[in-house]
């Protein structure tokens, strides 16, 4: 028995199978004890710890002092870099969604492209409203919306619905604010404006391979009617839209009336609001590479582009421009900002413990052999980040699940690497890729999407399914290219 511990504990091949049984046992415990991940991630965790012989005063710390611990270093140090950011993103979505800015983009995108080009519209739609929005959020907002550009089309529900569905999850994988690429910039140290940069160049093909090009393509061969009780229905004074509550917990389709306002924001005023913060946070990456590090105008630069002042400056113009401007009072901006920041706290807890595993994973040493393993079998750490993260994804369904403990894998892979920031942002889109692939029946979007979209469980597979691999091999083969090129 000793000498199973101690070759489980000290060999590469001990310490690869340690892991291996830790990813199991955590899988298990979300996909068949249907434990919440938060819960899993923190159970697993410590269980790895103890199995690999790690002190318990470097687990949990002492009695008296526990700040330097694996268990508050590794939550501490991702949810310091990513709550603020998270937190202020969710509350920008929010106004901009209060605002009616989705109702202005639609229009705005139709009269662009017309009745034919509809469904790039709804594809440029979600890539656009994507960036400030959570991906089931923007679904809610969106959705209404597809809903009368099919109807008007006289066409497949599909046709219209695919499109948008890819912006949207582009922008949630590969792009800053959003959970998943903002923890990968901590766990892997990568800036978020080389997150965005790569966000943009890897994502965008795969959105048009998988939105337009298949969107178009699957729309025209799956017929899907608009139910009379999806429609919105206007009137002079009020706009109604369906019940976001209700139809996410699987209603019969009520509606619930919202006012819509006399005088909408213009599209200039919207799509100003979103570009600030990536401006900002761009404005500091290349400055960081174009200025002398002593400039006056480089430490001003990094000041509003550091994430969490440039997001916090988009709040607060949006703050004014979409709500004390058109009558709000800061009473109801502030009880906004209370409801959307409720379905934070879970959101944050799971980044959080899977950011803990991460932390023990890489305290135990496992990182370092299976950078032995990889360096021997010469496999490049990118196509290994993608196939791990494909292989959490498709297991238990989360993709912030598999993005965290993915990125918790092969952090010491990339710190050992000697990358450049590209490279690592490169690595963290192909961890991203992954964590899309083959969105089935054990992902909560997955029904999401086929209750708002009259689908059955068939044509969901055979339309969202498929979209979201496709999103997910071209984005990746677009940053493995470009690794291959820069590395």
């Amino acid at each position: 028995m000793g000498a199973t511990v101690d070759w489980l504990r000290t060999t590469t091949p001990g310490l690869l199978v340690l892991c291996g049984l830790a990813i199991a046992v955590l899988l298990f415990a979300i996909i068949k004890v249907k434990l919440e991940p938060f819960i899993a991630l923190l159970l697993t965790g410590l269980a790895l710890a103890l199995a690999a012989g790690l002190p318990v005063s470097k687990i949990v710390g002492t009695a008296i002092k526990s700040g330097d611990s694996i268990l508050e270093t590794g939550f501490g140090g991702i949810l310091g870099h990513i709550a603020v950011i998270i937190g202020l993103g969710t509350v920008l979505g929010a106004i901009l969604e209060k605002s009616g800015g989705a109702d202005v983009l639609t229009r705005k995108l139709l009269d662009l492209f017309g009745e034919r080009g509809a469904p790039v519209a709804m594809g440029l739609l979600g890539l656009i409203f994507g960036i400030p929005v959570f991906f089931d959020i923007g679904i809610f907002v969106l959705a209404p919306l597809i809903y009368v550009a099919a109807k008007q089309g006289g066409r497949s529900l599909v046709l219209y619905a695919m499109p948008m569905l890819a912006g949207l999850s582009m922008t949630h994988a590969f792009l800053p604010p959003h959970p998943g690429p903002v923890a990968l910039g901590g766990l892997l140290g990568v800036s978020l404006g080389w997150l965005i940069l790569m966000g943009f160049v890897c994502g965008i093909p795969g959105f048009i391979a998988a939105g337009i090009v298949w969107g178009s393509y699957i729309g025209k061969r799956i017929q899907v009617e608009v139910p009379e009780e999806f429609l919105v229905r206007k009137d002079a004074e009020t706009e109604t839209a369906p019940d976001e509550g209700e139809r996410a917990s699987g209603g019969s389709g009520g509606v619930a009336t919202k006012t819509v306002t006399a005088t909408p924001p213009s599209v200039g005023l919207i799509g100003a609001i979103i570009a600030i913060p990536l401006i900002l946070i761009l404005g500091a990456t290349f400055g960081t590479q174009l200025l002398d590090k002593d400039s006056q105008l480089l430490q001003v630069l990094t000041f509003f582009g550091t994430p969490a002042v440039a997001l916090l400056i988009a709040v607060l113009v949006a703050f004014y421009v979409l709500g004390v401007r058109r009558g709000s009072t800061v009473q109801e901006l502030s009880q906004l900002t209370a409801e959307s920041l409720r379905p934070v706290g879970m959101l944050l807890l799971v980044v959080g413990a899977g950011a803990f595993f991460g932390k023990v994973i890489s305290a135990t040493g496992i990182g370092t052999a299976l950078a032995d393993t990889m360096s021997a079998a010469g496999l490049p750490v990118i196509v290994l980040a993608y196939i791990i993260s494909c292989g959490l994804r498709i297991a238990q369904g989360s993709a912030t699940v598999a993005i965290v403990t993915t990125g918790g894998i092969v952090a010491p892979l990339v710190a050992g690497g000697g990358y450049s920031q590209m490279s690592i942002a490169l690595i963290a889109m192909a961890i991203a890729a992954g964590s899309i692939i083959l969105s089935h029946v054990n992902d909560g979007g997955f029904w999401i999407i086929a209750k708002f979209f009259n689908m059955s469980v068939k044509q969901t597979l055979q339309t969202w399914t498929v979209l979201e691999t496709i999103l997910s091999v071209v984005s990746f083969a677009v940053a493995a290219i470009l690794f291959a090129i820069v590395s």
